[in-house]
């Protein structure tokens, strides 16, 4: 697509910006494609205060713009808040979906905690998210995405599982009800303020607890099952609905993974470390918060379950990388070694805080992850990341992993040469996308993905505040 054809088919030519000899060349090379201000879904004096402050110091025009477009997706085009029973209420689109992921509504904002303090009205919609979510998260533990309206019928007529109205999906995640918790810790230890953890928070919290242990399956397969009328393998689960086989051994299933494919050896090890982090925060809540030591002392009882049980079924020996993490376990001995786009991923696990970075055996699992042994990283000219099988494509890499890689790295190259590489991957666009061909960037899957776009503005926030160096 050529720059006139662009900018028609963003629709700016019909917003007042025109081609011609008028135009300067930084209007040319970068187009306005953010959404007008009349039309933002929402707007944080904070956030546009960072943006300013991003493109005062950074001399290169091209992040500027980038930052500016990416930083605010999220807030200019995915939310909805009102106030509804003298509470915040958020709901939070994924972009071209419209259907409310705890994941991705999570994963959406995080960027937003740090600013805050700054701005009042931010931290009321962080709120709303936090009321919305454990609401969700009573109505059915085991779904991963919702409506906004409660009775909404989901538009998956061919699944087979115990589908309510106001569902989206019901793929079993164990990130799905991990998020909820690393936004509400966040929220409090950021804020202090401790007014969205209310009776139905506390319920929301005893209910994931209670699916943890179920998921565990040490006492049966537990209530969850699922299959989907599909062509698509990895959006359905064998074995009437339940998934292959798993030796109860303290770690918890999850079916599915954060892409929303399903998993091999239900096991799922990035997500296993991401529930030990979040019962360990949710633990602190309930001490500090409510005083309730018994039920504390339960959260934390499962962590130390799951974290021993991972070093002991997860770490194995690669005959290249020596002590590496497992992707998937089953319990029997059998292990699944790769590494996914999304997050959790491997790669991802001291950006979660569930590893220093520099654990030797996560040091190992990182090289394994970015090299041609993990089935699913891709190798351009000049662009290289991980991939999965979400797309159902050979050599498509997920900006995501990029973003991950640079977000825990310690090394100044290789983080310059991550920024360098997602330049190069919005292909005129102005935006991130879910994932794009690896020399082809201008072939790419979800124009409009908030979650990527907020995150690349998180990462490049951060190394404008500890490596400002790099930027230039």
């Amino acid at each position: 697509m050529n720059r006139k054809d662009f900018i028609t088919s963003t629709g700016l030519l019909t917003a007042g910006l025109f081609l011609s000899k008028d135009l300067s060349a930084f209007e040319l090379a970068y187009p306005n494609v953010r959404v007008p201000l009349n039309k933002r879904k929402f707007s944080s004096p904070a956030v546009e205060k960072a943006i300013l402050k991003f493109q005062q110091k950074v001399s290169d025009k091209e992040l500027g713009w980038l930052f500016n477009n990416c930083l605010p997706n999220t807030l200019d085009t995915t939310v909805s808040f009102a106030m509804k029973d003298g509470k915040p209420d958020t709901y939070v689109i994924t972009g071209d979906i419209d259907a409310m992921w705890l994941r991705d509504s999570s994963a959406q904002v995080w960027p937003y905690l740090a600013f805050m303090k700054e701005d009042k009205k931010l931290q009321q919609l962080v709120a709303g998210i936090i009321h919305r979510q454990a609401h969700y998260v009573i109505k059915d533990p085991y779904a991963n995405a919702f409506y906004k309206d409660g009775e909404q019928k989901s538009e998956w007529a061919g699944d087979h599982t115990d589908m309510q109205p106001g569902v989206h999906e019901r793929k079993w995640e164990i990130d799905s009800l991990c998020y909820p918790m690393r936004l509400a810790y966040n929220y409090w230890k950021m804020t202090g303020d401790a007014t969205p953890f209310d009776e139905e928070w506390k319920t929301s919290i005893r209910t994931i607890l209670k699916t943890f242990k179920e998921q565990q399956r040490k006492t049966g397969l537990g209530p969850y099952h699922f299959q989907r009328d599909t062509a698509k393998p990895t959006d359905s689960l064998p074995m009437a609905g339940y998934g292959f086989p798993v030796k109860p051994v303290g770690l918890i299933c999850s079916m599915f993974r954060p892409s929303d494919d399903a998993t091999i050896f239900p096991f799922l090890i990035p997500s296993n470390f991401f529930a030990v982090v979040s019962l360990k925060q949710v633990a602190e809540m309930f001490r500090a918060i409510f005083k309730e030591e018994a039920f504390a002392a339960e959260l934390s009882a499962l962590a130390t379950e799951v974290e021993t049980a991972i070093q002991k079924y997860a770490v194995v020996e690669h005959p290249v990388y020596g002590k590496i993490y497992a992707f998937e376990v089953d319990g029997f001995g059998n292990v699944n070694l790769m590494d996914d786009s999304n997050v959790p991923s491997l790669l991802s696990l001291p950006y979660l805080n569930a590893v220093p970075v520099t654990d030797p055996i996560y040091q190992n699992t990182r090289k394994f992850a970015l090299s041609e042994h993990n089935p699913y990283f891709y190798k351009g000219k000049d662009i290289e990341g991980i991939g999965g099988p979400h797309v159902e494509q050979q050599d498509m890499i997920w900006p995501l992993s990029i973003i991950c890689r640079g977000l825990t790295s310690t090394d100044d190259e290789e983080i310059k040469q991550c920024i360098a590489a997602l330049k190069k991957t919005h292909a005129g666009t102005g935006f991130m996308h879910e994932s794009f061909k690896k020399d082809h960037p201008e072939i790419f899957t979800r124009p409009w993905f908030a979650w990527t776009n907020t995150i690349f503005g998180e990462f490049l926030w951060e190394v404008f505040l500890a490596r400002p160096h790099l930027l230039s």
